[in-house]
């Protein structure tokens, strides 16, 4: 961590009276205090507006006193925190850690115990966590609930997918709060686990906009040894409460003083760019507790996965009729199946002559003809290849061919089986020269009556994620619980799916148009994603004439979400042979960095548009990506982030003007132009379209 300034003052004296804090650059306003019965609460102002009305806090612990009243205020402290560190693989080279901070000593007058709650006030929000610390009356204890409470003040749009504690794998819903209900949705637009939902219960991060045009979002930050937190709505009173998952037997987190519950955080703006742009999240957790960081790399990679997803092949050897077979290891081919060693190689041929990092090869071992939905402990070992795909002539292929292996886990849901077989994966995965894995969680949890979002899960996908790093093993999650931060403890966490990722249009109602333009405001928030974007081939009836499902965006946005979806782990999903019919459109996924110096939000409305332009880390060339949703969009953006005085080549991939996401998706065009810092470019999205550009300077 680079320390450019550490300011700090502490003031420490009883109180009574609210207290007040403000963000460094006086737009926020804070004020904490407890009322007659002594509970604590707070509330939000900015710009002398409020955001969040009297909202009360608190714990409740079972079979004991909670702590959420009965409180005095023993002592305050307040803080100034200004300094600079350098994220391992980021957005920015460079990011600053600056906010105002108020800690309050809470004492419990008739159980004696004590609580802190410490405030963070940034310039972009406000964040709080409980801290309970050493002491005799409390040092083990159970959570039963959390009062954290969020007053809004107007029935705002809300962005938001249902509470569902085993899945975020939704279509986003744009509704006023007051007319969020869950039992109005269509359940069977995915696969989610379809965990148990209340009428009113929403998943955070949410992403609201009130009718004067301020932006709110409420999320949570550095999530560790805690549930994820949900949101119980009161529609008519536009109250939300913090909802924590639950364990098999009802209990929320166990925890043992001293202690501290996650941040909460809000982030406020009337410019929805700034929301894309905070790093609050980031800087609420703890810094990097990997030393040498130098075996942590960006990536882009092809892999056997998609050819799955539209039918050409499958994951399993035998076929999924033949289970009892495979449990007898009687396993026959059928023929479609994609992790083969030839197919592998074909993979690894196109990666090297394209400039790929790696290959990704899904379905290479045994188990996948009995592995879903059958809450069955012993699927997988890790480490048992199937009969046609050789792991050592595949690991001396790549190593030739200077292409990295990316290995593929599976756990269905046995997350106990996984467990036990960890270390024995990794060193295979070593033994065999894979530095990276995707993690997969698909079907309920073993053990049993545990959910994806709960404490145990949490804790669970983030000791991967450490126990990887011993082995110096780059971590993609899928189906885990959403990040929040902890790759900038854990920066080998270097990707995670947890929302409804491009492979949904393979095979369902799909993604909406608007979908990539709402994810900036809400899952991003709390860490890259594994969309897997680079579809070319947009409708499935290429593959089989009775098919109607397809991609929802033009050829052109496929190439623009590599910008606006933030990833150092990027994907070219479609099939080698898919791109090689558009190798002039294909030009910009191989251009196209990962890991950035620096990141400009030129233009943002959640649900509506986004664009984007990043410099690439060490270098002087950046990219741009625009986004629509369902409406066609034309605008002029001034290209001022280039380097004044210099000039560059710009090479715009952009949609034909008759492209419509659903009517004529792959109509595109490139051009090149030289432009300067003064230049100003004119963008026609078409509907459900984009605009990519590549600049490189002359």
């Amino acid at each position: 961590m680079n320390k450019v300034v550490l300011l700090f003052f502490v003031i420490i004296t009883p109180f009574a009276m609210a207290q007040k804090l403000n963000s460094p650059n006086n737009q926020l306003e804070l004020k904490v205090g407890v009322n007659k019965i002594g509970r604590p609460y707070y509330s939000l102002l900015y710009k002398n507006k409020a955001v969040v009305e009297t909202s009360f806090l608190g714990l409740v612990l079972k079979q004991t006193n909670t702590l959420a009243a009965d409180f005095e205020i023993k002592n305050h402290a307040i803080k100034t925190v200004n300094e600079k560190w350098n994220p391992v693989l980021g957005e920015q080279k460079e990011i600053t850690n600056h906010f105002n901070e108020l800690t309050v000593e809470l004492f419990q007058k008739t159980t004696q115990r004590k609580m802190n709650i410490v405030f963070r006030l940034f310039d972009e929000g406000l964040a709080f966590r409980y801290e309970i610390p050493a002491q005799e009356k409390l040092n083990y204890f159970v959570i039963s609930d959390e009062t954290t409470q969020f007053a809004l003040t107007e029935d705002y749009k809300v962005f938001w997918i249902p509470g569902d504690y085993d899945s975020q794998e939704y279509v986003y819903n744009e509704t006023k709060l007051s007319e969020i209900d869950v039992t109005k949705l269509d359940m069977n637009n995915g696969i989610g686990m379809k965990g148990p939902m209340a009428k009113s219960r929403i998943q955070s991060p949410v992403m609201l906009k009130s009718p004067s045009g301020m932006y709110v979002n409420i999320f949570e930050a550095a999530v560790v040894n805690y549930p994820i937190m949900h949101l119980d709505v009161d529609t008519s009173t536009f109250l939300m409460q913090s909802h924590l998952v639950p364990n098999a037997i009802g209990d929320k987190a166990y925890l043992q003083a001293p202690a501290n519950t996650p941040w909460r955080t809000i982030m406020v703006s009337d410019d929805a760019r700034k929301i894309l742009a905070s790093k609050m999240t980031l800087n609420l957790n703890e810094p990097s507790k990997i030393e040498d960081t130098s075996w942590i790399k960006p990536m882009k990679y092809v892999g056997i996965w998609w050819e799955m997803h539209v039918g050409k092949a499958t994951w399993d050897y035998a076929g999924s009729q033949n289970a009892q077979m495979a449990q007898d290891a009687e396993l026959k081919p059928t023929g479609k199946h994609g992790a083969t060693t030839e197919n592998t190689k074909k993979y690894i041929d196109f990666a090297a002559k394209h400039g790929f990092d790696g290959v990704l090869v899904e379905g290479w071992n045994v188990g996948w003809e009995d592995w879903f939905g059958n809450w069955k402990e012993n699927v997988f070992d890790f480490v048992t290849p199937y009969p046609d795909f050789n792991v050592e002539e595949v690991k001396k292929y790549a190593q030739s061919k200077g292409v990295k292996m990316i290995m593929h886990h599976e756990t269905s849901g046995s997350v106990a089986n996984y467990e036990r077989r960890l270390d024995r994966a990794f060193s295979f995965m070593k033994k065999h020269n894979y530095d990276a894995v995707k993690t997969g969680y698909v079907g309920k949890i073993i053990p049993r009556g545990e959910w994806h979002d709960g404490q145990t899960m949490v804790n669970h996908f983030n000791w991967v994620v450490e126990r990887a790093a011993e082995y110096k093993i780059m971590v993609n999650s899928h189906e885990s619980s959403r990040p929040t931060g902890v790759h900038r403890t854990y920066p080998n966490y270097i990707a995670a799916e947890a929302a409804r990722g491009n492979e949904f249009n393979a095979w369902s109602i799909g993604n909406p148009p608007a979908h990539e333009t709402i994810l900036p405001f809400t899952r991003f928030l709390g860490g890259p994603m594994d969309y897997t974007p680079g579809i070319f081939e947009i409708k499935m009836s290429h593959y089989d004439a009775a098919k109607k499902e397809q991609v929802h965006t033009t050829l052109a946005k496929q190439l623009a979400l590599y910008v606006t979806i933030y990833s150092p782990l990027q994907m070219a999903a479609d099939l080698p042979e898919n791109y090689e019919r558009y190798p002039d459109a294909f030009q910009f996924i191989k251009d196209v960095e990962v890991d950035w110096d620096d990141t400009r939000i030129l233009e943002a409305e959640p649900g509506d548009f986004v664009t984007i332009a990043r410099k690439t880390k060490g270098k002087e060339t950046w990219f741009l990506g625009a986004i629509t949703d369902e409406n066609p969009r034309s605008t002029e953006i001034t290209v001022d982030f280039l380097t004044p005085g210099k000039k560059y080549k710009a090479t715009i991939y952009q949609d034909g003007k008759d492209a419509h996401w659903e009517k004529n998706p792959k109509a595109y065009t490139i051009k090149t132009i030289e432009v300067t810092a003064k230049s100003k470019i004119k963008l026609n999205l078409a509907a459900g379209g984009g605009t990519a550009i590549s600049f490189f300077p002359l």
